[in-house]
Parts: structure tokens; C-alpha cells; sequence
């Protein structure tokens, strides 16, 4: 008899041990979770934005519905919800809207939501666009950089969010995912949307906006470990604060603020689609890595993009937006 209470016993400590070591492979942090962000994914999928099979992604033309169909199918695939109805991930732009500014065309915005599971109401929108300039004179501008390598970094990221939620872990804020269409053209998707907000732009925490993340810029040569970023003291200091935090704490970026100078020439802080909501009192992050000889030009393709350098800087956006989620209270416009 004591020799079979002592099997059970023993194979009970083993159970226990078992049922404890399983559990803490889910215990997951949110740089186990920034983690799930590799170059090797980043590179896939902008291998498939960035083919000339996408025709440069021009509003409204084939390429660019063909770029928005597979960023849906990649938020059905991976279970994250649309925001307001089943399976409709497109925010849909009338031709009119953009005037003489595109094809003639309608295009639409894709959407995807990840609910906050203690302060839904409360969002953060992470943004990109995903349109590029099309095809002029026989050749295919595949804009891989500007801004495949944001509209992959965005997938990523989502990916990484729903992971959690799966999880159990959060975030407590929802994540809007709002991959803007028209940005090229005039910020018309950004715009469209802060003019019909799927959700109130009271509501709205911040704005990430990530635009050209996968390059070195002209003035960078030689310099693997920046980010320029602008916008985030332009509204609220407490945004700024902890982006510097965060990036201090988890990824060690050079934070370049060059382009963030209220006299800089190139006025880039007016240039992507953080602007329409800065321009409605929501703090803002832009995320940039400069211009290079292959800007706006047929050459900037996805060969061409440091991808490690890609994922570090996507990791530290994340970790970013993780931190805002997770935080006690909501980031302010503190400087109005």
C-alpha cells in the first residue's frame, strides 16, 4: 500500500509540474509578443505587396483593390475581426471624394479591430497607407518602402495583438488597424476617415502612423540603428515621454526628432496621414526613415529593404501602442 501511494504521489508531483510548465509557455510578455514580428514575415508578405502584379497600387486601379483583398483575406485568415460588421473590412470612398486626384475610380480603406478587454470605447489607431503611385511610362513604381514596408509592419503588429488577446493578455484599449488608401494622392483615405470615423474621434487616444520604415535614408548611410519620428511632442508631452521610455527600456533606436523641427523645409509632420488627426487634437507618432535615391522611383523595391532593421523598428511601434493599451490612464493632448 505505501509503495502505491508513493507512485501516486510521485506521478501526481509530475502532473502538477506538467500542468505548471504549460501554463507558463502562454505567460507570455509583450516582448515575447514583439518577438513574433521577424524579418523573415516581413519579408513575405512584401515580396507579394510589392510585385509588379500590384501594378504600383495606384488609388483606385487594379493593383490597389487587388493590395486591399489580400490584406483582408490576411485578417480573415488570422481571426481578427472587422470593426463594425462580419467580414466587411472595407471603409468604402466614393469616386467623387478625390476629384480629379485619381483614376476615376472608387477605393476603399481596410479595417480590422482588436477589442480592448477592459476599456474597448478607449482606441488606438495604428495607421499606414497602402497605395503607391502606379505605373508611369511603361514602368511599375512597386513603392516596397513607401509604404509597403508600413502596411506589412501593421499586419505584423496586428497579428502580434491578436496573439495576446488569444492569450488572454490584453490589450486593455482596442486596436483600430486602418490601412488608408489615396494617401499619395493627398491623404484623401486618412481624411475620409477622420471625416466618417468608424468610431468617435473623442474616443481616439493616439494615432500611430508608420510610412517608409524599411530603408536607410540618404543622410543616414552607415547608421543601422535609427528611426526618425515626428509629431510625438507636437500635441502631447506625456506621448512623447513614454515613446522615449519605451524605446530607452526595449529597443535602444537612435529617436532622430530632425524632421520633427517646426522650421524644417521638407514639412513632413504635414506629409502622411497622422496630420488629419493631429489636425482634430489626437496625439501623434510618425514613423519615418527618410528619404534615399529610390524615393517616389521605380527602383524602390523590396530587394532593396533591410529587413532586420525593418522588424526592430516595427517592434519598437508595437511595444509603443502596447504600452499606451496597457497603460492606467489615457494618454492626453496635453500640450492644446
Amino acid at each position: 500500500m505505501f509503495r502505491i501511494l508513493l507512485v501516486i504521489a510521485v506521478a501526481l508531483t509530475v502532473s502538477c509540474n506538467s500542468a505548471q510548465n504549460a501554463t507558463s509557455t502562454i505567460e507570455m510578455t509583450s516582448v515575447d509578443y514583439s518577438n513574433t514580428i521577424t524579418a523573415e514575415d516581413l519579408k513575405t508578405h512584401l515580396y507579394i505587396l510589392a510585385d509588379d502584379k500590384m501594378e504600383g497600387r495606384m488609388t483606385g486601379e487594379n493593383g490597389n483593390n487587388m493590395a486591399a483583398e489580400y490584406l483582408r483575406n490576411f485578417y480573415m485568415d488570422q481571426g481578427i475581426s472587422a470593426p463594425l460588421e462580419e467580414n466587411n473590412y472595407y471603409q468604402s470612398i466614393p469616386a467623387e471624394y478625390f476629384g480629379k486626384s485619381s483614376s476615376g475610380n472608387p477605393s476603399q480603406n481596410v479595417v480590422a479591430f482588436i477589442k480592448g478587454s477592459e476599456k474597448p470605447d478607449e482606441i488606438i489607431v495604428l495607421s499606414a497607407h497602402y497605395d503607391h503611385v502606379g505605373e508611369r511610362k511603361g514602368e511599375i513604381y512597386n513603392g516596397a518602402d513607401d509604404d509597403g514596408s508600413g502596411t506589412v509592419a501593421m499586419m505584423e503588429m496586428a497579428q502580434a495583438f491578436q496573439m495576446a488577446a488569444n492569450n488572454g493578455n490584453g490589450p486593455k484599449r482596442s486596436i483600430l488597424i486602418l490601412h488608408v488608401t489615396g494617401e499619395e494622392i493627398g491623404l484623401y483615405g486618412s481624411k475620409y476617415y477622420t471625416e466618417n470615423p468608424l468610431f468617435p474621434l473623442e474616443n481616439t487616444v493616439v494615432n500611430l502612423n508608420t510610412d517608409m520604415i524599411g530603408r536607410i535614408g540618404s543622410e543616414k548611410k552607415g547608421n543601422e540603428n535609427y528611426i526618425y519620428l515626428i509629431g510625438s511632442d507636437k500635441l502631447s508631452q506625456e506621448l512623447h515621454d513614454l515613446s522615449e521610455e519605451v524605446n530607452k527600456k526595449y529597443t535602444n533606436l537612435e529617436l532622430d526628432y530632425t524632421y520633427n523641427d517646426d522650421d524644417d523645409p521638407n514639412r513632413f509632420y504635414y506629409r502622411s496621414d497622422h496630420y488629419n488627426f493631429a489636425k482634430n487634437n489626437i496625439p501623434v507618432i510618425f514613423y519615418f526613415n527618410g528619404t534615399h535615391e529610390d524615393y517616389h522611383q521605380p527602383g524602390d523595391t523590396p530587394d532593396k529593404i533591410e529587413y532586420e532593421l525593418m522588424a526592430k523598428r516595427t517592434q519598437l511601434i508595437f511595444l509603443t501602442a502596447w504600452e499606451i493599451a496597457n497603460r492606467e490612464g489615457r494618454i492626453t493632448a496635453d500640450k492644446l
